[in-house]
This record gives structure tokens, C-alpha cells and sequence, in this order.
């Protein structure tokens, strides 16, 4: 055997390294998320788009290429969002395999996984706050009918 391991090492590198995998478990659903807002975005860009052909009047051309720049904004806040949740699932993958390494073959690389996670969670970060700008352009533009008092 190449490399002789403690059983008891190698358990308590697994749980050690466990718990940075319930991070990837939110950004896997995370991407889910966005992942599902872009190909929203795409399909009315792509409707929009057909309206243009079909419209015989300029006037309405003003209104759709407005919301066809917006779209464009919100899928770039999304594109946005999921490379940084990507880039995240790659930290996190990083501060696993380095503490798993560092429990159980003795590697000194804690440095490594503090700022691997540290940077994880900014990205993180980064990801929500453009979530969320993508979220408020798409509510912004709502034009919701005031109820009728008869």
C-alpha cells in the first residue's frame, strides 16, 4: 500500500470536509435558479424580437427595443451570476479537497483553504447582489393595472 491510513484519520477528514459541501448544495440551486431567469429572459428577448419583424408601425418599435435593452442588461446581470457561482463552486471544491488532504495526509495548506472558502463565500456574495439588481430591473418595469373601485 502506497500510502498507509488511519481509518479514524480518514473519517474525521471526511466530516471535516463535509461542511463546505452544504455551501455548493445552495449554489447548485442557486444556478438552478438563474439558470431558469435567463432562458425566461432569452425567450421574451426572442418574442420581442419577432414582434419587431411584425410591426408595420415605427411607433411601436421605441417600446420593444426599450425592453429588449433592459432584457439585455438582465441576462448579462445573470450570465454574471452564475460564472460568479461557478467560480464559487470551485473555491468550495478547493477548501474540500484541501482540508480532506490536510486531515488525512498531513498537508499543511490551511492558508489555502481559508482564503479558497473566504473567496467562495464572496463570490457568493457577488452572485446575490446580482440576483438581486437582475430581479429588481425585472420587477421595475411591472406595470400593474390599479384595481377598479366601482
Amino acid at each position: 500500500m502506497l500510502l498507509p491510513l488511519d481509518p479514524d484519520v480518514v473519517s474525521h477528514g471526511i466530516q471535516l470536509s463535509v461542511a463546505p459541501v452544504f455551501l455548493l448544495t445552495a449554489v447548485t440551486a442557486m444556478i438552478g435558479a438563474v439558470a431558469n431567469r435567463l432562458a425566461r429572459i432569452i425567450d421574451r428577448a426572442r418574442l420581442l424580437e419577432q414582434r419587431v419583424v411584425g410591426f408595420a408601425e415605427a411607433s411601436h418599435h421605441g417600446k420593444v427595443y426599450d425592453e429588449l435593452a433592459q432584457l439585455r442588461v438582465r441576462g448579462l446581470l445573470a450570465n454574471c451570476s452564475i460564472a460568479l457561482l461557478t467560480l464559487c463552486a470551485v473555491c468550495i471544491g478547493l477548501t474540500i479537497m484541501v482540508l480532506f488532504l490536510g486531515e488525512t495526509l498531513n498537508f499543511q495548506g490551511l492558508r489555502i483553504s481559508i482564503v479558497s472558502f473566504l473567496a467562495g463565500v464572496v463570490l457568493f456574495q457577488c452572485a446575490l447582489v446580482c440576483f438581486f439588481v437582475e430581479t429588481w430591473i425585472a420587477t421595475r418595469v411591472l406595470k400593474f393595472a390599479k384595481a377598479r373601485k366601482d
